[in-house]
């Protein structure tokens, strides 16, 4: 998964259930656990601080959507935890209207009791899956799907499914960009199916990630941006965000693409989870 800064002595965790912990580093930041997997990190004082590379890159992709921050988006997010994604975008784009489908009610009720969200947010959460969450939703009702939803460390089969990604194309509109987080072993052979599963249906794409990891050199994230308008995707501005990255950052698109997924199929009747993630322990530090 996504690397993250080492901190020597974390502060002891919030007190909640035996599912939960709020583990408080000397930064000032909260990374929220939900059976012992890191799910968010957030900074309450500064939401624009992003601590996980991969939301690094969610960021970064969602400054480059048009029309430019501050002008509000409607973001429809299937997966919730911390809410770090909606709160940076509350905090650039004030009062953009976000729904965020995230069945652990449980866990929405301890992140909004320890980290409460901001004043006059527009950010609205159902406590239903994913998927059937998606089916509920109204054709071309959102500008950006974010995806960034896992089971046990996994991206659930179902989301990444040709029925996912149909409700997906349904619900954006036609200028409408998904942002999907891909967790994946080098190689890429489960996230070129899942993407190409996207593709076949949003079909101007880029993938943005950290280097070693699409240089094929450990486990981790990638971010797939699609959509259906190739004008909605500025691949020209991305490239140059990553270019100013903290840390390396590449993109694929066109050919390039093309050639790091190796022409895998998209899924059909077959979808499957993500692969399994190292433990936490093996996960590299910055």
């Amino acid at each position: 998964m996504a690397r993250r800064r080492s901190s020597p002595d974390p502060a002891p965790s919030a007190p909640t259930n035996e599912r939960f912990e709020f583990v408080r580093d000397d930064r000032g930041g909260v990374t929220v656990m939900r059976d012992g997997h890191p799910q968010s990190h957030v900074d309450p004082d500064d939401p624009t601080s992003i601590e996980f590379e991969y939301v690094q890159h969610f960021a970064m992709l969602v400054d480059a959507l048009a029309p430019p921050a501050p002008a509000p988006l409607g973001v429809t997010h299937v997966g919730g935890a911390g809410l770090t994604l909606a709160r940076y975008v509350e905090a650039r784009r004030p009062g953009s209207p976000q729904i965020v489908l995230e069945p652990d009610t449980q866990l929405t009720e301890a992140v909004r009791r320890e980290l409460p969200l901001p004043r006059s947010h527009r950010i609205r959460v159902r406590g239903v899956d994913g998927a059937a969450g998606m089916r509920a939703l109204k054709d071309e009702s959102a500008d950006v799907v974010v995806l960034d939803a896992f089971a046990d460390g996994r991206v659930p089969a179902e989301l990444v499914s040709p029925a996912f990604a149909d409700d997906v194309a349904r619900v954006l509109k036609p200028s409408g960009v998904l942002l999907a987080n891909l967790s994946d072993e080098p190689g890429f052979a489960w996230t070129g199916r899942a993407a190409t599963t996207f593709v076949e249906r949003l079909p101007h794409a880029a993938i943005v990630g950290a280097q070693e990891v699409l240089k094929g050199r450990r486990f981790g994230n990638v971010v797939l941006a699609a959509t259906r308008t190739e004008s909605c995707l500025d691949v020209t501005t991305i490239r140059r965000s990553a270019a100013r990255a903290m840390f390396p950052t590449g993109v694929r698109a066109g050919a390039e693409l093309t050639s790091l997924f190796r022409g895998a199929p998209a899924y059909t009747t077959d979808a499957e989870r993500s692969p399994v993630p190292p433990e936490l322990g093996a996960w590299r530090v910055r």
